[in-house]
């Protein structure tokens, strides 16, 4: 699964952004930061958001369970939490890998 290739850090990310729409840096990685903090915002008000054309985070609700645990093999219980889970849009999916 690995290509080798390490993936883009958030400087690498802004400096594309910068040169692609001719900003400055500076205003480069205040679009960036906004737009994750407005997911998380809305991901916790409305329980979902959608980012057009790569998917969507949804708030769910994980149900208690039991487990057990991998050192000694003793059963434990694992509580209910919320968590955050992406979907990706199937176009996205598909660009990247192409169904057979």
């Amino acid at each position: 699964m690995a290509t080798g290739k390490k993936p883009l850090t958030k400087s690498q990310t802004v400096t594309h952004f910068a040169e692609k729409f001719d900003l400055a840096k500076k205003n480069a990685a205040m679009i960036l930061d906004e737009v994750a903090a407005f997911a998380i915002a809305e991901t916790k008000k409305a329980g979902s958001f959608t980012l057009p054309g790569i998917g969507k985070l949804v708030l769910s609700n994980r149900k208690a369970r039991m487990g057990f645990n991998p050192a000694t093999g003793e059963q434990i219980k694992i509580p209910a939490k919320r968590v955050v889970k992406m979907r990706l849009a199937k176009a996205f999916k598909n660009a990247i890998i192409p169904p057979k």
